[in-house]
């Protein structure tokens, strides 16, 4: 079962989904995925000051991000950094302006232009086209996004594949640590609830200590509903700057960061600028695994292994 989206985007489909596949179904506000009938994740246009995926379900139908600020917090939860959308990609210096954070008038906004692409059935994909744009309303870069939904040996991933192009002048992702492909995990997960919540990289370095390394990939396991469970999000070697810096915490920010050179590494300001030139792209990989179990029971780093060999 397939759907193009072309110029007007027209969707058809059926109340019931083939078990075994997914089904994406156009609403208002974005894109809702189901797998085997059962929602896995919803794709929403504008939320705050960007586009994000909530929510992130993961084995079990468990909450794998943080409701707080889409939904009020619950227990567990606290109702700090509303920047923290669930899923999302964006960066905190993008030619001087900072869209990492949400103060109006003050920060940018990533605005959703169109959905170029979605397919659905025994794997799905959505690509969509979005601007950047500067409070005055200059839009100082686009990207491409495409996320490509699939399992690995029965367990739920996504690719999340950005593409970076400059409008009509050259882009700059300036050096600091709040950056750039990220996520707030549930609650319970997170390290400092003290609940068994774990970060675990490539090289078995822990919790703080993972902060601001590099490292292909990056596990984040804890309780969810009795239940443990974990996120990975793996770097791909053709992406920017690999392996990437790691802005991860234990009170529960996840995310990859390949240009915070300064803070991670205490480098001179502007040690990690990455300026795109008008014609050059800037492309960045990920997957995101969601796995029952711990890092070892998980076996992260044989999964990686199977990502590092798959092709743009």
């Amino acid at each position: 079962m397939i759907r193009l989206l072309s110029l007007l985007l027209v969707f058809t489909f059926s109340s019931l989904a083939f078990a075994g596949s997914y089904e994406i179904v156009q609403e208002d506000d974005g894109l809702t995925v189901h797998y085997d009938g059962k929602l896995l994740t919803r794709y929403l246009k504008m939320s705050g000051a960007k586009p994000i995926l909530y929510p992130l379900l993961g084995p079990g139908g468990v909450a794998m991000t943080r409701h707080y600020p889409i939904e009020p917090a619950i227990e567990h939860e606290k109702s700090d950094h509303p920047h923290h959308r669930s899923v999302w990609f964006t960066h905190g210096n993008v030619n001087g302006t900072d869209f990492w954070a949400e103060k109006e008038g003050v920060t940018g906004k990533i605005y959703h232009e169109k959905f170029e692409k979605v397919t659905d059935g025994d794997t799905a994909q959505i690509v969509s086209v979005n601007r950047w744009e500067t409070p005055e309303g200059k839009v100082v870069c686009k990207d491409r996004r495409t996320i490509t939904f699939g399992h690995d040996k029965g367990r739920q991933y996504f690719d999340y594949d950005v593409t970076v192009t400059p409008v009509d002048e050259p882009v700059t992702f300036g050096d600091t640590k709040e950056g750039a492909f990220g996520m707030r995990i549930a609650g319970t997960m997170k390290v400092d609830e003290k609940l068994g919540g774990t970060i675990v990289n490539d090289s078995g370095v822990k919790d703080k200590d993972a902060w601001g390394k590099r490292s292909a990939w990056v596990d984040y396991y804890g309780p969810v509903d009795d239940k443990t469970v974990g996120i990975t999000i793996m770097n791909h070697p053709s992406s920017y700057n690999y392996p990437t810096y790691w802005h991860v915490r234990t009170y529960g920010l996840f995310a990859a960061n390949p240009f915070g050179v300064h803070d991670f590494e205490k480098k001179e300001k502007g040690a990690g600028d990455h300026t795109i030139k008008p014609g050059e792209e800037m492309n960045l990989r990920y997957r995101v695994l969601l796995h029952e179990g711990t890092t070892e029971e998980a076996d992260v780093a044989e999964a990686f292994s199977r990502y590092e060999k798959v092709e743009k």
